[in-house]
């Protein structure tokens, strides 16, 4: 459905990033998969070229560093071409309550979630916009649509992706390029399944499907919005959380 594209996945080396870059693959896409973990990342992609025939270059980039994700955009259409998909994926958490979060913990899931994004979107749109043609597609969060204790700062970050995606997609739409957010709700990644076994069953218990979800639960919807298919859609975000926000 993808054959012959180019994706730049940030934060490809595990979890939903891992998911995504292994899902469009298969779907025929050339990847360059972005992240700080070289080793890991390397082992990732290598693992997508093994058992999907398609390129997968790691490229080590930092999302927050503006001269660090062009180098790696550039890197990666050294090698590949061109960037026909961007996802941006790289994110954080640093959890405390208001009255406890200390200025580093609001700073830096800041930097990274939110002006990451901003850095990667900036990088690429302008190859996007010569070609006529992009599709840009964001991972948010359910937390940046309904607030969450003690994420504060991580909810702030994927409402303001949100808000920045609905906004590159006006200003970029009569230039073939389309821009959506995908807002995940608890999917079983490193980061859940580290959580104690106590507060995995209250999560589920506000979940209405009864359970978490997988990243091929997202990667999935990530292959729609880059694919033809999704041509009308733009400045929308997609929930995929079992129901847990409606």
């Amino acid at each position: 459905m993808l054959s012959g594209r180019v994706a730049f996945i940030t934060g490809a080396s595990r979890g939903i990033g891992r998911a995504i870059a292994r899902t469009l693959s298969k779907a025929g896409t050339d990847i360059a998969g972005i992240d700080l973990n070289l080793d890991e990342l390397k082992s990732a992609m290598k693992m997508i070229e093994d058992d999907t025939g398609r390129k997968a270059i790691a490229v080590q980039a930092d999302v927050a560093d503006p001269a660090s994700v062009a180098k790696g955009v550039e890197e990666a259409i050294k090698v590949l071409g061109r960037i026909d998909i961007l996802v941006n994926n790289a994110g954080i958490t640093r959890d405390n309550i208001l009255l406890r979060m200390k200025d580093e913990e609001w700073d830096r899931v800041i930097k990274i979630n939110l002006t990451g994004t901003f850095n990667c979107t900036k990088a690429v749109i302008k190859g996007m916009v010569k070609n006529r043609s992009g599709r840009i597609i964001s991972i948010a969060s359910v937390v940046g649509a309904m607030g969450n204790v003690g994420q504060a700062n991580y909810a702030a970050s994927k409402a303001g992706i949100i808000g920045f995606t609905k906004s590159i997609a006006r200003e970029y739409a009569n230039r073939g390029i389309t821009a959506n957010a995908i807002a995940p709700g608890f999917i079983e990644t490193h980061m859940t399944k580290a959580l104690s076994e106590e507060v995995r069953d209250v999560l589920i218990k506000h979940i209405p499907m009864g359970r978490l979800g997988m990243p091929e639960d997202v990667a999935h919807v990530v292959e729609f919005l880059a694919s033809d298919e999704a041509v009308y859609i733009t400045g929308q975000v997609i929930h995929v959380n079992g129901g847990m926000y409606m």
